[in-house]
């Protein structure tokens, strides 16, 4: 007897198995009727809540404009009303980006972070949470709780997939804009669409723009240009990449050392010579730069034992070879004017020093000096234009720009 009784008593105190199952089915399949009417009925005063909510619980929430704090309470009440909708038929699983975000993607995620539609829809899923009890009937409760909580799992799983596509979309145009400013910039435009181009793109001229160009590395995809540009921003306060068929094109604002910041960055580019430009005031000056940058590129060829990288100024005989008129006239007002001024011989002495063969001695018999006037002359040369003729591919330089100045019209 005891036993049946302990038997009848253990068997009281489980369920049947119908009623077992009959739990399962709900939990798992359709909810009861009750259930769902009472969420629908009671959708707009869960979604009243929930706005309220967001107003007393997030701080940052009052500080947004009224355009976007209207955004957010959309975005709350879709969140509910897709929540009951998915309660209703779980087996339709593209409501979350098609009812939540709509086409929120640009306009939300440009002026609210990940971070805070996070915390909106997290404040969501508490107040529906919070309401299971009142809603939930006939054994539901349980059921409607692991569904509110699958819910918030696939909710932050689509925000998250969301703000990913519209990061991509940003870098995509973000690019986009940085090529057609780097483009602007190697043909001199200086009007309001460029300077809006490089407003957006965030520059802020810090500091002397320095063009550098050489040919491009061998990936050169978004994630090659990212690299490129980490790089960059260890020596530059501002950076411009851009990759134009097989070269890279490298635009810098701010470099900290510029001598061993270019020598580093060097290392970025391709095989082959790296030129950089002069460097100028500003971005809108950057023209100069390039050009000068790019015309040594072309004719860099002609120095095998150039430095890598090389300025353009020291490629000024290859460049004037190679039809560049810039360098022509570079070369006459940095070495042929002021030794033309100079009313101590320079120029003479220099042409003598050079057509005898460098040799001090017969430039001083030539000349009929002593061969220390010839050794202070030819250091003031130094002095003045910043080449020594007794070092040889300064010398080369120095001749060249002799017989560019003995060209022009006026010499």
């Amino acid at each position: 007897m005891p036993t049946d009784a302990a038997g009848s008593a253990s068997r009281k105190s489980r369920p049947s198995r119908r009623g077992a199952w009959s739990l399962r089915s709900r939990q798992q399949g359709t909810p009861h009727p009750r259930t769902l009417e009472n969420l629908k009925a009671n959708l707009g005063q869960v979604s009243t809540v929930a706005v309220q909510r967001l107003d007393t619980s997030l701080p940052w929430f009052s500080q947004l404009r009224a355009d976007e704090r209207s955004e957010l309470g959309l975005l709350a009440q879709r969140g509910i009303a897709s929540f009951v909708r998915w309660y209703e038929n779980p087996q339709e699983p593209l409501w979350v980006l098609t009812e939540i975000f709509r086409q929120a993607p640009t306009d939300l995620t440009r002026s609210i972070t990940l971070q805070n539609a996070l915390q909106v829809l997290r404040i969501v899923v508490d107040v529906v949470e919070e309401k299971v009890p009142e809603l939930a009937q006939h054994n539901d409760e349980v059921a409607l709780r692991e569904a509110v909580l699958r819910f918030s799992r696939e909710v932050a799983f689509a925000a998250a997939d969301v703000y990913a596509r519209a990061a991509e979309n940003r870098g995509s145009w973000d690019a986009r804009l940085e090529s057609l400013v780097v483009d602007g910039i190697m043909r001199g435009d200086h009007s309001d669409s460029m300077r809006s181009r490089v407003s957006a793109l965030g520059w802020t001229d810090q500091g002397d723009v320095v063009v550098m160009v050489g040919r491009a590395p061998a990936t050169t995809g978004p994630a090659g240009v990212e690299r490129i540009r980490r790089a960059a921003g260890r020596h530059a306060a501002e950076c411009l990449v851009a990759i134009q068929t097989d070269r890279l094109v490298l635009v810098l604002g701010g470099l900290k050392d510029q001598a061993r910041s270019l020598g580093k960055l060097a290392a970025v580019f391709g095989d082959g010579p790296v030129v950089h430009g002069p460097a100028v005031g500003s971005v809108f000056e950057a023209k100069q730069s390039a050009d000068r940058a790019q015309a040594g590129l072309r004719a860099a060829s002609a120095w095998p034992q150039a430095p890598r990288p090389t300025h353009s100024e020291d490629l000024w005989p290859e460049r004037a070879l190679n039809g560049d008129p810039l360098s022509l006239r570079s070369m006459v007002e940095a070495v042929w004017e002021p030794l033309s001024a100079s009313s101590t011989g320079l120029v003479d002495t220099l042409s003598t020093y050079l057509s005898v063969g460098h040799s001090l001695e017969a430039t001083a018999r030539e000349l009929f000096v002593h061969a220390n006037t010839v050794r202070y002359r030819l250091r003031r040369v130094s002095d003045i234009t910043g080449w020594d003729p007794l070092l040889p591919r300064d010398a080369f330089v120095l001749h060249c720009a002799i017989l560019a100045g003995r060209l022009t019209p006026d010499a």
